[in-house]
């Protein structure tokens, strides 16, 4: 019960104070991850993944992927309510007084003050993947003012992820049948090639 409560308290907290999306969720599942001990960052790179692939928002498919690791089916369904529920407040909120909040100047400064943050949050979230998943530097939080930086492998660049990356972005940018294709089947044939050439983080 302790863990189910802890669960809802801690997604709570992410859907409450996590503006901007689904990714701006990261930093805070990171932190999850680190106070807990419940998933390691390599996890939690690997529920990205998935929760990407997946239909439904990052942020919801993120919360029922970690809750359903921490502590099964009754998990997934706590963390899920936990991350919803500060949305449905504000939106039931919202949508009650909705003239009056959008003619409120006060309100729409505060609004104008969230786009930032909402960016950095993001940006700090994509900085971390890049790391993660293009690289071998892997960072891990301490104590102190700055983070422990290492290389977790001989070289500094996933090569193999970096490769296919690069042709990700060519595919679906500039060749021209393969870039209207659903963004399915990219990840898809990702899938087979990780899986046919053994593709991993350093």
């Amino acid at each position: 019960m302790t863990t189910l409560l802890r669960l809802y308290w801690e997604f709570f907290k992410t859907g409450l104070f996590a503006v901007g999306g689904g990714m701006a969720t990261l930093p805070f599942l990171k932190n999850i991850g680190e106070t807990t001990g419940w998933y390691t960052y390599g996890d939690l790179m690997n529920m990205l993944a998935v929760s990407e692939s997946t239909p439904g928002p990052i942020g919801i498919n993120m919360a029922t992927y970690v809750g359903f690791t921490v502590a099964g089916v009754p998990g997934a369904v706590i963390a899920t309510i936990g991350e919803v529920t500060p949305s449905i407040i504000v939106i039931l909120v919202v949508a009650m007084m909705l003239k009056k909040f959008r003619e409120n100047k006060y309100v729409d400064r505060a609004f104008y003050g969230l786009r930032p943050a909402s960016t950095g949050l993001i940006g700090a979230a994509c900085v971390t993947v890049i790391f993660e998943v293009l690289t071998c530097i892997r960072v891990a939080s301490t104590d102190g003012v700055l983070n422990s930086v290492r290389l977790a492998g001989g070289s500094l660049f996933n090569w193999p992820g970096l490769a296919l990356a690069a042709v990700l972005l060519v595919l679906t940018n500039w060749v021209k049948p393969t870039k209207k294709l659903h963004p399915i089947v990219f990840i898809a044939l990702s899938a087979v090639v990780g899986v046919a050439f053994g593709f991993a983080g350093g």
